[in-house]
């Protein structure tokens, strides 16, 4: 038989079209599953509908249309806890189900029939999510010659993303990193070796009294000044670690945005509680990176999920802890640079992932975000 005329089931073609406009349109990704027959699952977290699945397997009455169901909200749980998520509206699209099912409305689990092409320009739901997708099954290619023009259309899809993701996580110099912990070595060394330490303090902490009379610099260079060596070294080694990963994922110029605005938000609410204390240390800035770390971790939680539950999220809570029982710690600084962080790397964006939308949402609300920390440092508690 020649290749060009080749009949393919046409259950196997619908499958093969939705996955063609689900991939290359929408850009959802298959999730790998063990023991998931006949069946295939994909997610895209920012969509409405962040799991998509294709059934083929025949489904012939309630109770077995019901034991779907049921392993279904299995495998989401397991999804939810993998991807952080709390809920992932799932949309079960079936290809081969007994008109006899009934299809009752579930939470946060929508299933509709897909006998035929038609079936898919009649459905509401379809108009009402993915109102293309019917111009997206009509192909001039028939037999083969479909089935490879799809195949070959996934296939450089996921190539591409593959690129993207090689380039964002790709490891990198730290350039500015090091740039950092250079400036807060000089900042460290150079008052000792002059004999200027106490004055260089002085002149240079994050100090509320005087930053509201015009000495605002001190929102900034507090950030670089260290008490001790051990104050010293904990900080560097925490920057070096956790900003290397950062710069390596935002880049350098987000990067270093980043890192000088959760020192600003960190000083302003630190100033806020402070009184008349003094504050120095880069730990604001470096619990901004932890904030901009669990952004990134959300939008990439397909590469990073496990990492940010079982290592960034420890780390930020572990460490607000010991500074609500240990005297000494300016966790205010810490919280206002974790939510600085975070809003920061909001208005941004992550590479790939992020929206325009999003990005400018996240410049509202960093700037709502900033004039709330000055009135609350300059104005509630002058």
């Amino acid at each position: 038989m020649n290749e060009n005329t080749l009949v393919i089931d046409d259950k196997n073609m619908m499958v093969m079209k939705l996955l063609h406009y689900f991939i290359t349109e929408k850009s959802y990704t298959p999730i790998i599953l063990q023991g998931a027959e006949n069946e295939i699952w994909l997610e895209n977290l920012n969509e409405d509908y962040k799991i998509v699945r294709i059934v083929s397997a025949y489904i012939h009455n309630d109770e077995q249309y019901q034991f779907d169901v049921f392993k279904t909200r299995r495998i989401i749980k397991k999804i939810k806890s993998k991807t952080l998520s709390f809920n992932l509206n799932t949309l079960s699209i079936f290809l081969d189900l007994s008109s006899n099912v009934q299809l009752n409305p579930l939470k946060n689990l929508t299933s509709i029939r897909v006998d035929e092409d038609n079936d898919i320009l009649q459905n509401e739901i379809i108009k009402t999510n993915f109102p293309d997708l019917p111009n997206k099954l009509t192909f001039t290619e028939k037999g083969m010659q479909l089935f490879v023009k799809i195949t070959n259309d996934i296939n450089a899809h996921n190539r591409e993303d593959q690129k993207k993701a090689e380039a964002v996580f790709e490891p990198k110099k730290p350039v500015v990193t090091l740039f950092l912990i250079f400036l807060n070595l000089v900042c460290f060394l150079l008052p000792k070796l002059f004999g200027i330490d106490d004055w260089f303090l002085e002149t240079f902490f994050t100090y509320g009294p005087l930053i509201r009379i015009g000495q605002y610099y001190r929102l900034l260079t507090g950030a670089f000044l260290h008490a001790n060596l051990f104050h010293f070294f904990f900080n560097m080694y925490a920057l070096y670690i956790i900003g290397s990963q950062l710069e390596n994922f935002m880049g350098r110029v987000k990067y270093l945005i980043i890192y000088l605005f959760s020192c600003l938000s960190a000083s302003l609410l630190s100033i806020t509680f402070s009184g008349n204390g003094a504050s120095i240390g880069a730990s604001g800035a470096i619990f901004g990176l932890m904030g901009s770390l669990l952004y990134f971790g959300y939008h990439y939680r397909v590469y990073l999920g496990n990492v940010i539950r079982s290592q960034i999220i420890p780390l930020i809570m572990i460490n607000l802890l010991f500074g609500f029982i240990m005297n000494g710690i300016d966790n205010a600084a810490h919280i206002g640079g974790l939510i600085g962080g975070l809003l920061i790397s909001i208005a941004v964006g992550v590479k790939y992932k992020s929206s325009k939308f999003e990005q400018i949402n996240g410049v509202i609300v960093t700037a709502l975000f900033t004039a709330f920390l000055i009135y609350m440092a300059f104005v509630f508690a002058a």
